[in-house]
């Protein structure tokens, strides 16, 4: 598919925006990252998207956008992904979150929900479930420490970058061209002092939402939008899921417009990084354009 990297008008800045696909198609598919990533998450599920417009900012405080001040949040970064809507004149989309990208989706269909025809929620969106006797800053830090230490860390190259990615445990047996593409993107300043381009305070203020902020439990309530609920097997260190199937069921049972399914043999990664979670997820986001285009049709 064709791509351009585009920049739009926000506060403080401009907001990095990838678009791949027609930009006369008469569909568009908004995709938003995770906590520590940037659009480069989405080449895979883009590509497998045909005849669509699909439009994947680098969020406030990340990839070609860390230069955008504070503060950050679900709301803020919602009524980014608004800008993103207008400056390409995108009435209404489906919006697909992953991780972090999926809180800030929820909120965006609360805060603009005429701009929201369907929500994907890619392994994030719900609240983190909080152990007892842990707090929830505790518990966020547990989650998410080892990114978080990864952003004070430098790197004389690009390669040693990419080794210290391939020995990851998200990627030991799922490395593939697009996630060399991704990690290297990360990568801001110059050798040997190369740094991950997001920024701390970004990722410690957007991070303090994930177990439940009023802005993610305002919207949850108020949810009337269509959504699914993919679910990764394994979390971001391969190992123990960041949801539950008993944490999902529970959010099934209160939200009537939620969708639930999972994803098999991927982590909190590569299903958006690996070829089989891609197409999985470009198949739940074609139902949803179909649907959107046969309610257009009947409207018409």
């Amino acid at each position: 598919m064709t791509y351009q990297l585009h920049t739009v008008p926000v506060r403080g800045g401009d907001l990095a925006v990838g678009q791949w696909g027609p930009a006369d198609a008469a569909q568009t598919v908004l995709l938003v990252h995770g906590v520590t990533a940037s659009h480069q998450s989405w080449p895979l599920v883009a590509d497998a998207l045909d005849g669509v417009r699909v439009l994947a900012p680098d969020l406030r405080g990340r990839g070609r956008s860390n230069h955008l001040p504070g503060p950050y949040g679900m709301s803020q970064h919602a009524d980014d992904l608004a800008a993103v809507l207008d400056h390409f004149g995108v009435a209404q989309a489906v919006v697909v979150g992953h991780s972090m990208g999926a809180f800030v989706s929820v909120v965006l269909s609360h805060r603009h929900p005429e701009r929201v025809s369907e929500l994907v929620l890619v392994d994030g969106g719900l609240p983190l479930a909080v152990p007892e006797n842990v707090s929830p800053a505790d518990f966020t830090k547990a989650v998410l420490g080892p990114a978080q230490d990864r952003l004070a860390m430098t790197f004389e190259s690009e390669q040693a970058y990419l080794d210290f990615w391939r020995r990851h445990p998200a990627f030991a047996d799922d490395w593939n061209e697009t996630v060399e593409n991704y990690v290297a993107y990360d990568l801001s300043g110059a050798a040997p002092r190369l740094q991950p381009s997001t920024t701390y305070q970004a990722v410690a203020e957007d991070s303090a939402e994930l177990t439940g902020s009023d802005s993610l439990l305002t919207a949850l309530d108020a949810l009337e939008h269509p959504t699914t609920f993919l679910r990764a097997p394994r979390g971001l260190l391969n190992a123990e899921p960041l949801y539950t199937t008993e944490n999902v069921a529970q959010w099934k049972g209160r939200l009537p417009t939620l969708q639930t399914t999972e994803v098999d043999d991927v982590n909190h990664y590569t299903i958006v990084l690996g070829e089989a979670g891609a197409h999985r997820i470009a198949a739940v986001v074609a139902d949803a354009l179909q649907r959107q285009k046969s309610k257009a049709g009947t409207n018409a």
